[in-house]
């Protein structure tokens, strides 16, 4: 198996992020990635490759091309009214508001940014388009007949919607990875997102969709983060209707009920018959999250992977989430071991 990664992602970096009313020691750092790449080496995969160069097409067949804009300008705009520190909204916009666009970057932010989690530094969209290179290189091995690749992606990003960004992500890569597929000849995808919190920009993108099918296991939004959004009533509309799956979990599940609920999801994957599979890779369900509260243990990644590989698509791996640093590259190489273990 084939691991994409660049390491620009560096340069999307802080020190400290504002979680539940005070700043703390962020936890979507750097080392995250490194981690995960040095157990992939260590478990000897297949090669580490670098990521291809695309052009802005693909992002904008999934994200809004003023919200790209916005992305690509708002470090300069910043420093200039504010100076070269991190770009933190000033306002949210209340609802029915208009929405007009303004001049001032903080408000500009506010109508873009759902939290307080994402700063935009000089190197934000650099370190983004890194990550999305990095998915559509994993989709052109796919394409050439390879059964599965691993983009590993920094920044994150399946909290990206069409038109906002947060929860550490700016541009969704698996989302975009999963059009690629679409435009380049796949008449249908799937998205399974198996990290703790929602894929909720992902869900957002293909909702009135019906060739590309998300599917979603995650904490129950009544309480977990991103709230609001990804509730199992949530089915998809107009020709999206029946395309959107999910299934979420009360704090404490363990792998009895989590397994289930993939049982599930793999069910409905296979029923769609997709010709390629995108798997949002995050690992954050592990039982010693500092930030999640499923119970899932190093032995069960191995089993997700498995499971995974027993639908028998082409599948590429888009890394998420995962806080528990010391356990990440462990986590990620088991559900990558599973899965190539199933496909054998």
């Amino acid at each position: 198996m084939k691991t994409i990664f660049s390491d620009r992602h560096k340069l999307q970096s802080v020190e400290t992020e504002f979680y539940r009313g005070k700043w703390v020691e962020a936890f979507e750092i750097p080392r995250r990635a490194q981690l995960v790449l040095d157990a992939v080496r260590r478990a000897d995969l297949g090669p580490v490759i670098g990521p291809e160069s695309f052009d802005l097409s693909p992002v904008l067949a999934v994200h809004d091309p003023d919200f790209v804009r916005f992305l690509e300008n708002i470090w300069a705009d910043w420093v200039a009214e504010v100076g070269a520190i991190p770009a933190y909204p000033n306002i949210w916009p209340p609802r029915r508001t208009r929405m007009i666009p303004t001049i001032r970057p903080g408000a500009e932010l506010g109508r873009y940014a759902v939290d307080m989690s994402s700063p935009i530094l000089e190197g934000t969209w650099q370190a983004a388009r890194s990550a999305v290179d990095c998915a559509l290189t994993g989709a052109r091995f796919i394409n050439a007949g390879e059964p599965s690749a691993f983009a590993l992606c920094r920044p994150p990003g399946h909290h990206s919607g069409r038109d906002y960004f947060g929860g550490y992500c700016f541009l969704n890569n698996a989302a975009i990875a999963a059009q690629y597929f679409r435009d380049t000849g796949a008449r249908r995808v799937a998205v399974l997102d198996v990290d703790y919190h929602h894929g909720n920009g992902t869900q957002d993108i293909f909702y009135d969709r019906d060739d590309v099918l998300t599917v979603s296991i995650h904490g129950d939004p009544v309480q977990e983060y991103p709230y609001y959004i990804g509730f199992a009533d949530e089915t998809g509309q107009a020709a999206g209707q029946g395309f959107n799956l999910n299934l979420p979990l009360a704090w404490g599940s363990d792998f009895s009920t989590w397994g289930a609920a993939l049982d599930r999801a793999i069910d409905r994957i296979a029923a769609f018959a997709p010709e390629r599979l995108v798997v949002s890779l995050g690992v954050d369900a592990f039982e010693e999250d500092p930030i999640s509260h499923f119970k899932l243990t190093n032995a069960d990644f191995v089993e997700i992977g498995r499971r995974i590989g027993s639908l028998k698509t082409p599948s590429l791996f888009v890394m998420e989430g995962g806080y528990a640093i010391e356990a990440i590259g462990t986590n990620v190489v088991n559900v990558l071991t599973g899965h190539l273990s199933a496909q054998a």
